[in-house]
């Protein structure tokens, strides 16, 4: 593998060999790699071994996630849990009030509203936590860690989620920035057939939505922040925290909060997580399949590729594809595999990723699967 596509890689496959490593994958289907199961016993004994985890402790996040990746880090390198680290990580972001794709300051649903989605998952306990269409709480990243710790539950939405955070000490504030109210209110006063009510006629490419907020100076997105860790003991956590998409339809749910599509955690392979489209991701399982990419052998940045892959072949609606068949809205995908290796992938070029690798942050371009 020396040699292919060295961005991303902590840790490159030698070539004793790729193909043994993925007949061993194939084989065994899962998991992955570095534990002392059996089935990682077996693989080992049919040839194939990681190289030293020489790199440390490693972070990965999202093109907005510069200060988490650097935060997180910190937070690992003083012995957090990693998924302390990233819920610490994404929390600079969603007190930002300039970040308005999460938390504090992000855009609104269609009635001016600020719901926000939040998931967290932890490796060595196989756990997670999440809450959706939370209102008037800044951090839904930091309740969903008290719903993964204190409850039985998984998933806590609306009211409900309100009054667990409530009850956790969380104070309620109006997270509609002023700059976001305006940008709502621009919105309503062009609202079209960019809105996300769909008639028989209608066959907008969905991503003209975007190309028309920027012509009327609004802003728009899917929003979101991931971020997913490895500490020097090898365990894993991740968190996807959003504010969804703008001027969603009230109660609208995308991908962040629900584990197995914005964000998976097995602590036998690796974390991924997802941006960009949510009900795409959705119907996908966007990041179970990447993570399960990784358990049959593939290198994360290929593991990306394929759920992309996946998700352009399954897309059929005619409003979400180009005139040449490929789709018009784009899903960036950020796998961290448990031995330190990494990688990022986007549908349409332009996709961004940051990350820690113990030495230094930095922000890289997602490779993407159409030019």
């Amino acid at each position: 593998m020396a040699g292919r596509r060295a961005c991303g890689y902590a840790v490159v496959m030698n070539d004793i060999d790729r193909r043994t490593f993925l007949a061993a994958g194939a084989t065994a289907a899962v998991p992955l790699v570095l534990g002392t199961s059996p089935a990682a016993a077996a693989r080992e004994a049919r040839g194939w071994r990681p190289r030293p985890f020489a790199a440390g402790p490693v972070v990965i996040s999202s093109g907005n996630g510069l200060p988490a990746v650097i935060k997180a880090m910190e937070e690992l390198k003083r012995g957090a849990d990693p998924v302390d680290a990233v819920v610490a990580g994404v929390t600079l972001v969603e007190d930002d009030p300039n970040d308005m794709s999460v938390g504090y300051g992000g855009l609104p649903n269609e009635d001016g509203v600020v719901q926000l989605d939040a998931s967290v998952m932890h490796g060595p306990t196989h756990k997670a936590g999440a809450v959706a269409a939370i209102e008037n709480i800044r951090n839904p990243a930091q309740v969903a860690l008290r719903v993964m710790r204190r409850t039985d539950h998984v998933l806590i939405v609306g009211a409900g989620a309100l009054a667990f955070a409530k009850a956790h000490g969380f104070r309620e504030e109006n997270l509609l920035t002023e700059q976001a109210r305006e940008a709502w209110l621009k919105w309503k006063e062009n609202l079209n057939r960019d809105d996300d009510w769909l008639n028989d006629e209608q066959h907008l490419e969905r991503d003209a939505r975007a190309e028309i907020a920027e012509q009327l100076g609004i802003p728009w997105h899917y929003g979101t922040i991931h971020c997913a860790a490895v500490n020097a003991d090898r365990n894993l956590g991740a968190c996807t925290t959003t504010s969804g998409l703008s001027y969603k339809i009230p109660g609208r749910v995308g991908d962040s909060p629900i584990v197995g599509a914005g964000m998976f955690v097995d602590n036998e392979v690796g974390a991924a997580g997802a941006t960009g489209r949510g009900e795409a991701v959705i119907q996908s399982c966007g990041a179970f399949q990447t993570v399960q990419h990784m358990a049959a052998g593939l290198e994360p940045q290929e593991a990306c590729l394929k759920t992309l892959k996946w998700i352009a072949d399954h897309t059929k609606r005619r409003s979400l594809l180009t005139s040449a068949g490929r789709p018009n809205f784009n899903v960036t995908m950020y796998a961290l595999r448990k031995d330190g290796a990494w990688g990022s992938a986007s549908m349409l070029p332009g996709g961004t990723f940051t990350i820690h690798d113990g030495t230094e942050a930095r922000r890289l371009r997602s490779t993407p699967l159409f030019e």
